[in-house]
């Protein structure tokens, strides 16, 4: 296994942030799922509630909203009391991803120490394997979404290919921002209920709710710097109503969510030579 030697003059460019990522994906593979599997240790289920915990949710808000809320997306006539819940569960899934590696990048560092003290460990992977911990949930999610929706409408669209695509900038983006709350999170302890309130507030001023067309057109330009919104549209776009997505609008995301990337990984580099200090 190699490391990375901390005492070495480095250019934190780019392409070292690939060849970092790259050099360490068997331990980030590991790391992951040692994750996702310590996750479900000791409960009777195990890993079945990765599938279960989505069923039952997508069942509560199918009654919530639908039922006792009577709540309709405006997509028309037809409207079923399903087409509200599946619509939501998209935004949800989307943000949920999100929350959960924003939120765990806070205190990431400070639950590995050891990491820090004791041995030469590249620590740049630990939001890495946070996120991907987050995207694996959120896939088994977006399969129960999908099974659900080929039941109630018979069909699944092919542009439901193009998610992975779709997804891929914000996985970028919130990447970057989870390497800067990491090392942010060694000096300022406080950082990590910002975050949980941030990202609390982030679930209602994203179209998760409702769509960003329901809005007054004055505020309909605003919404989309929540860096959510757009990707939530588009989600919505290629997964439930087959159409492509805006590619001119997720070409200049992925080129901010890439400098955001590297960025973040800048940073953390740069922050980290003090973390044995502090800890």
């Amino acid at each position: 296994m190699k490391f990375i030697d901390l005492h070495r003059t480095t250019r934190w460019t780019p392409l070292e942030l690939i060849s970092v990522l790259c050099k360490h994906k068997e331990l980030t593979f590991n790391l992951t799922r040692r994750a996702i599997v310590n996750r479900y240790k000791g409960s009777f289920l195990g890993l079945a509630w990765s599938f279960l915990n989505p069923v039952i949710m997508l069942t509560i808000y199918t009654f919530i909203f639908s039922v006792v809320f009577k709540a309709k997306w405006g997509t028309g006539s037809n409207e079923s009391k399903m087409d509200f819940a599946i619509i939501l569960f998209v935004g949800l899934i989307v943000h949920a991803i999100f929350a959960e590696c924003i939120n765990s990048a806070a205190t990431l560092i400070q639950s590995n120490v050891s990491y820090v003290k004791r041995v030469v460990f590249p620590l740049e992977i630990l939001p890495l394997v946070s996120l991907l911990t987050a995207i694996f949930h959120g896939i088994i999610s977006l399969m129960v979404l999908l099974l659900v929706f080929v039941i109630t409408y018979g069909k699944l669209h092919l542009t439901v290919f193009l998610a992975p695509i779709v997804f891929l900038p914000l996985a970028a983006g919130t990447l970057g921002v989870a390497w800067i709350i990491a090392a942010l999170g060694v000096y300022i302890r406080d950082i990590g209920q910002t975050t949980i309130v941030i990202t609390t507030v982030m679930l209602f001023v994203s179209p998760v709710f409702f769509s960003v067309s329901a809005l007054p057109h004055a505020f309909q330009k605003w919404i989309y710097f929540n860096p959510l919104s757009f990707i939530i549209e588009e989600m919505r776009a290629v997964v439930i109503w087959g159409n492509l997505p805006n590619w001119t609008g997720l070409g200049v995301y992925y080129v901010i969510s890439f400098l955001v990337l590297w960025s973040g990984f800048w940073i953390f580099q740069k922050m980290r030579k003090g973390f044995s200090d502090v800890l």
